[in-house]
């Protein structure tokens, strides 16, 4: 049996030998074909790649993304592509460096005004000051919130004041009497109560007081209360890609407090853009007394040049062209007349014509407050 096995094994090996023997110039064909078709297909897709994405090919989230000007964790990275494009219309807060100095004056006047509303102590900052689309701000609003809506009247424009849900609780804590150095308890899942929209009212109109009292030095402006919603959506007072001016502020009342942001368009700063634009230094808002006086005092000292008007009459060119030496022109002023006195083209002081010694004078009658346009 052994020796039948062994013969068995080798007339196997010699089939297969055969076998391989036999094809292997087909097989090398074969494969050199092969190769060759698919050599071929991996330089026409090298093509089309190359062109761009073919009509047929979906994206892929990392080519949108990069489309869009986003990074690979999803985030905005170098502003470029179409999300440059839709935010490079927005105008920077610096552009209107007044509104630094308001604020910061209004902080100082919040400080004390809520102190006496609250009787506690009470301590208000900026944060900061910044340039938000109008939609973007009310998609980012934590909820719950209470929304402001006030009005400029003399601007004839609207403006938002958001209060978190913190400074909502603190407030209403210290009102009604809660324990100093305790952290206002929050309940969230329920809207806010009747007495809660009453003593935030209140808040409310002692800041815009505050913000009316900021802005009296460069325009008078009265912030009335309009409205408070709870609902961004019911809170819109411009178009959502309309650029805004947003300033954060903080109000601290020992272990409580919360956050109070005030929203204003710029179609609502519009009326007093030029005042913003100026850069006055100091808390009067540009007046320097000093130079104010130096001022006036070198005024009283300049000199002027004063030019006695006899009389003037209208010629045509052609008499003027045609005047000779001796020739007389007739003026309608005889010797009782006055004659004006001019500093450039406006009078000044008007008087009677004579002589003093060797020199003509004119004695003043009347000042430049009656002369009648008619003296002209």
């Amino acid at each position: 049996m052994a020796d039948d096995e062994e013969i068995d094994d080798e007339a196997v090996a010699a089939e297969w030998e055969a076998m391989a023997g036999g094809g292997g110039d087909d097989d090398d064909t074969d494969q050199d074909a092969m190769a060759a078709e698919w050599e071929a297909m991996a330089g026409a897709e090298e093509e089309d790649d190359g062109g761009g994405p073919s009509p047929g090919r979906v994206l892929d989230q990392d080519e949108i993304d990069s489309l869009l000007g986003f990074d690979g964790d999803g985030d905005a990275g170098e502003m470029t592509g179409i999300h440059a494009l839709i935010n490079s219309a927005l105008v920077s807060y610096e552009r209107l460096p007044m509104l630094d100095i308001i604020f910061d004056r209004m902080v100082r006047m919040m400080s004390t005004s809520l102190r006496n509303f609250t009787s506690d102590n009470i301590e208000v900052s900026l944060d900061n000051i910044t340039s938000v689309r109008f939609g973007d701000y009310l998609n980012s609003i934590p909820l719950p919130a209470m929304l402001a809506v006030f009005r400029a009247e003399e601007w004839d424009n609207y403006g938002l004041m958001t209060i978190d849900s913190s400074l909502i609780y603190s407030i209403v804590d210290v009102l009604l009497g809660g324990r100093r150095g305790t952290a206002a308890m929050r309940i969230e899942g329920r809207p806010y109560t009747t007495i809660e929209q009453t003593l935030v009212e209140r808040m409310i109109s002692v800041v815009l007081k505050d913000m009316c009292g900021a802005f009296e030095p460069l325009s008078p402006v009265n912030f009335t209360f309009d409205r408070l919603e709870t609902n961004p959506r019911f809170a819109t007072i411009a178009r959502p890609p309309n650029a805004a001016i947003l300033i954060k502020l903080r109000v601290d009342m020992e272990d409580r407090g919360g956050r109070l942001e005030v929203l204003f368009p710029y179609a609502t700063l519009e009326p007093v853009r030029e005042l913003l634009l100026q850069r006055f230094m100091g808390e009067k808002f540009g007046r320097d007394s000093i130079w104010e006086t130096h001022l006036a005092t070198e005024l009283w000292r300049a000199d002027v040049d004063l030019h006695a008007i006899m009389d003037e009459t209208t010629m045509s060119l052609r008499e003027v062209m045609n005047l000779q030496v001796g020739q007389t022109i007739m003026f309608n002023k005889t010797p009782n007349d006055e004659v004006v006195l001019k500093c450039g083209d406006v009078p000044m002081v008007s008087g009677a014509i004579g002589r003093a010694g060797q020199h003509m004078a004119v004695q003043v009658r009347h000042t430049a407050e009656r002369l009648a346009p008619s003296d002209d």
